[in-house]
């Protein structure tokens, strides 16, 4: 598993420099490069000698429903991604990535894994249409979304960078969101772990085992 230790202040610090660029027309069918400083990283994931606290989080699930992030997931094995549903590639590939190596749980594994994905386009993705993206990759995946101020300090508060959706010169809308996947921990509610957008579902199906027993993959 490659790996390597860095404090959660030292990430804080960096977060300026996992940012990735997704965009797409008005229409979604015309996709903007992704951009990303650390596409060559060799990494897949960091341990943080002092985890992250989970957000305090209230934000909207798919349902319509208030998601009090920390009481709903405390004590339970969770996996927190800041990103879009019109995102072209880097999101739609890592919670792929994260469907196909829950597969490999046992089935009472998978029942105690939370993976929830936080909109950074709050305006586009309201809960319908979080819900009937996320039923096509896990239904059982959790969408949650709410005012982008909210959501910024969330993300923030985990070292991850998000900017509002803005349009560029050619019209295009481009969202601009860190693409790191934290793992907390069922035992502590912390967030030990933070994957690059360079994890493979070969490295989450190694570490998750792990990850929902609390343990250091």
């Amino acid at each position: 598993m490659r790996k390597k230790t860095f404090t959660a202040a030292g990430l804080l610090a960096a977060a300026a420099l996992t940012l990735s660029a997704c965009g797409s027309g008005d229409d979604g069918k015309s996709p903007i490069a992704v951009v990303s400083e650390e596409s060559g990283s060799a990494r897949a994931v960091t341990i943080l000698d002092k985890p992250f606290e989970k957000p305090d989080l209230v934000l909207t699930d798919t349902h319509g429903k208030k998601y009090d992030l920390r009481a709903e997931t405390k004590g339970k094995p969770t996996l927190v991604y800041f990103g879009y549903t019109h995102c072209p590639d880097v999101c739609p590939l890592t919670m792929n990535n994260i469907a196909v190596a829950k597969k490999a749980l046992p089935k009472a594994e998978q029942d105690e894994l939370r993976v929830v994905f936080v909109t950074t386009d709050p305006d586009r993705d309201t809960p319908a249409e979080l819900g009937k993206w996320l039923n096509g990759i896990d239904s059982r995946f959790i969408g949650l979304t709410g005012d982008f101020p909210t959501v910024q300090a969330g993300a923030r508060s985990l070292g991850i960078s998000i900017e509002p959706t803005t349009k560029d010169k050619n019209g295009k809308l481009v969202s601009v969101h860190g693409t790191q996947v934290v793992a907390f921990s069922p035992k502590t509610d912390g967030g030990y772990l933070l994957y690059g957008e360079d994890a493979t579902v070969d490295d989450y199906t190694k570490d998750l085992p792990e990850i929902v027993k609390g343990a250091k993959p």
